[in-house]
This record gives C-alpha cells, structure tokens and sequence, in this order.
C-alpha cells in the first residue's frame, strides 16, 4: 500500500513539474503591431440608425450620420433642428 501511494505522488509530482516545464517553454504573447489602434466607439445615424465608427461619422445639424445624402435628408425634413 506504502508503495501505491508514493507510486502515485510521484506521478503527480512528475505531471505538475511537466505542466510548469510546458509554460516556461512558450513564447511571450507577440506585441501589437504600431498600426493597431483602440477600438473606437459606435455611433448611430440619425436619419437611418445605422452604427457605424466615429471615424466614418459625418456630423451635422441633427448629429451624426453615415452619409452625405442621409444628412441633407434629414436637415430638409427637419429645418428647424
């Protein structure tokens, strides 16, 4: 019995030390390329509510929209805005 037991511990032993020796052995997380940027925030069209990113976003009098057709749309059917 004396000898199952430390037959046993020493498997452990042997696949803890295995685990350990696994993650050293991989390499480091690879850095982000200098063109990657943060995610940008979405914003919603005010004529269609399609979201598109800030970037994209064209502004206007009733805020943001996804193009210039959408925008003068919706500055002719709200003029007052």
């Amino acid at each position: 019995m004396k000898f199952l037991l430390l037959l046993i511990a020493v498997f452990v032993l042997l696949w803890l030390l295995r685990g350990l020796l696994q993650r050293a052995r991989r390499p480091p997380p690879a850095p982000k390329p200098p063109g990657a940027e943060a995610p940008q925030p979405m914003l919603s069209c005010a004529h269609c509510g399609l979201h598109l990113p800030r970037d994209e976003a064209l502004p206007g009098r009733g805020g943001v929209f996804c193009d210039a057709a959408h925008r003068a749309a919706f500055e002719r059917a709200h003029p007052d805005s």
